[in-house]
């Protein structure tokens, strides 16, 4: 079967041997096949002189032109391009070398393989929603980004507790002390959210997840919002926080200052190796019905 895909882009992992072994591994591979694959050029230029022999690429024309997307990494990786590329939903398959790898599932050893069998059109796809997240303050916009897996408002250096205003649809929830609060899409719910006591959703939940941080309040618990909501969180005084997205971009927040979150129209596209289960991910990564050792 011949495939789809004959522009591709390599992405790795910001100055890792491991990712730069394999970037280079599968640009060959790919030239192999008759492909010209391309590497995202900070990527190359972490490599060196040995991806001189490859074409680089920025963000910005990888979301213009890239059929695929290969991103070698762990999740955060892929959190970064799908973030670079959110304009466009640009099918990206991710390879780990991470450690859990919730989003990335084609392991470095079976790479060349499973990538073949993809570029073969012997794949599952799967879109993932994102979040619209925008910061104002005194009536303007001084940040706007868009986040895949979450939206953490945290006390940043403080070594106390923050206070902020949660609403939803306009409608007023409650007033939380508290470390601070996730806000997750689905995919999110594995991560931060989930270190938290969060709900794990199903990437077929339109839903998102409100997580908050170690609240001083034993009522306030994990709660799903379906995904046409509009957050608000309103910083209350007298503390400074930092609002983060994805782990990645940070926005540092005053009292006074409303962040509004709502599902962004765009997507991320993900191809997943032929009989991937989400299922089948979960009891691998969480180590479901591991045998109990024996003392």
């Amino acid at each position: 079967m011949a495939h789809e895909f004959n522009n591709i882009s390599l992405i790795g992992k910001f100055q890792s041997a491991d990712g730069a072994e394999t970037v280079l591994d599968l640009a060959c591979y790919l030239r192999e096949r008759g492909i010209a694959p391309r590497i995202e050029q900070g990527t190359a230029s972490a490599i060196g002189e040995a991806a001189q022999g490859f074409a680089a690429i920025a963000y910005e024309e990888i979301a213009s032109e890239a059929d695929l997307a290969v991103v070698i990494g762990g999740d955060g990786t892929l959190l970064n391009a799908a973030r670079c590329m959110g304009a466009r939903a640009v099918p990206l398959v991710g390879v780990n070398l991470g450690r859990l790898g919730f989003l990335t599932d084609l392991p470095r050893a079976s790479a060349r393989r499973q990538l073949g069998e993809i570029l073969d059109g012997r794949y599952r796809a799967e879109s993932r929603f994102m979040l619209d997240a925008e910061v104002m303050r005194d009536g303007e916009r001084i940040f706007h980004t868009l986040a895949l897996n979450d939206v953490v408002v945290n006390r940043g250096n403080l070594g106390r507790m923050i206070e902020f205003e949660l609403r939803v649809d306009g409608e007023f929830v409650y007033t939380l002390r508290s470390d601070g609060m996730i806000v997750a899409t689905p995919t999110g719910s594995t991560a931060y959210a989930l270190a938290a006591n969060g709900p794990i959703l199903h990437p077929g939940v339109l839903g998102i997840a409100l997580v908050p941080l170690c609240p001083h309040a034993l009522s306030a618990r994990p709660v799903t919002l379906p995904d046409t909501s509009c957050i608000e969180i309103v910083l209350m005084p007298p503390h400074d926080v930092r609002i983060h997205f994805d782990g990645a971009a940070y926005c540092d927040g005053r009292a006074g200052d409303r962040l509004r979150i709502v599902r962004s129209p765009l997507e991320v596209r993900l191809l997943h190796p032929e009989g991937y289960s989400y299922f089948a991910m979960l009891r691998e990564k969480l180590h479901w019905s591991a045998a109990m050792p024996r003392f």
